[in-house]
């Protein structure tokens, strides 16, 4: 369940055009919401007494444009390199989601030009939605992907898309299988009689019951190129991924190596998905 939100705000773009389509949700309107903006340091007082006073009218703005309940805001103003301060916000308020822009940028290219949704993505175990800035519009909620395997972070993912449509009219969740060596025949069957396929069945069995439309594809080629072309085809408005951790406990303040260079397949996505992608985490010991 989604009950604290932290939005890293950015001004005005993508990612807050993002949280107002969420605001349509039922589940998301009874959440919590952080509004966070980071002030980066400053070496001489008088410029920091300006770009704090900025910063508070940047943030009341951003308060007011999004239109939230006040009972259900926290406009928050910190002061830091935003990369530390994202995630520190986020462990303080226990975030259940952390809702930030992000360039698209991924491996070593994010690092050199100091992205700050590339730190976050790599260092903190909360489930993120990144908003690419200005590459495509941002849609109503209605149809959303959700990419599956055999995994605990497939069920999470499966569990966070049926929380977030089935309050939504004519929602659709797109179920895609995701195994990498999938042959004609094994696809032939999956499309004949999804049912009978263990990784479909139990998401099947949830839209069902709660009476959400849905289909599901298990399109040939390499999990993350098919995920983000078939995005692009079904007019996708959200897609869900899960992003385990696979860090042990001792290195939790440590990068994890695929994600850095860009080997895993929640990095690819991130970094190439035509709509916003809502990463699920479930850290791992």
């Amino acid at each position: 369940m989604i009950e604290k939100i932290l939005l890293a705000s950015s001004g005005p773009g993508n990612t807050e055009t993002m949280f107002k389509a969420l605001l349509e949700i039922p589940m998301i309107q009874r959440a919590q919401v952080t509004v966070l903006k980071a002030i980066p340091p400053q070496t001489a007082s008088n410029d920091m007494g300006d770009q704090r006073a900025d910063s508070e009218q940047e943030l009341s703005d951003t308060v007011t444009r999004l239109g939230i309940e006040a009972s259900k805001v926290t406009p928050m103003l910190r002061e830091g390199d935003p990369k530390d301060v994202v995630c520190k916000v986020a462990d303080e308020i226990d975030a259940s989601l952390i809702v930030m822009g992000s360039r698209g940028l991924g491996g070593l290219k994010a690092i050199f030009k100091n992205s700050v949704s590339q730190y976050v993505f790599q260092l903190s175990s909360r489930p993120m939605l990144l908003v690419k800035d200005d590459i495509y519009s941002i849609r109503p909620i209605k149809r959303v992907l959700v990419a599956l395997d055999k995994s605990d972070m497939a069920k999470e993912s499966l569990r966070v898309a049926i929380d977030l449509t089935r309050d939504i009219q004519d929602s659709e969740l797109i179920f895609v299988h995701t195994l990498s060596n999938l042959r004609n025949s094994i696809d032939e069957a999956i499309n004949a009689n999804p049912e009978t396929d263990p990784v479909l069945a139990p998401a099947i069995a949830e839209a069902k019951r709660y009476r959400i439309n849905y289909r599901c594809l298990a399109p040939a080629g390499k999990p993350g190129q098919r995920i983000c072309v078939l995005a692009d085809e079904l007019n996708v408005n959200l897609l869900i991924l899960g992003s385990p951790d696979r860090r042990p406990s001792i290195a939790k303040g440590l990068p994890d190596i695929d994600r850095l260079l860009g080997g895993s397949l929640s990095d690819y996505v991130r970094i190439n998905a035509p709509c916003p992608v809502l990463l699920t985490r479930m850290a791992t010991n």
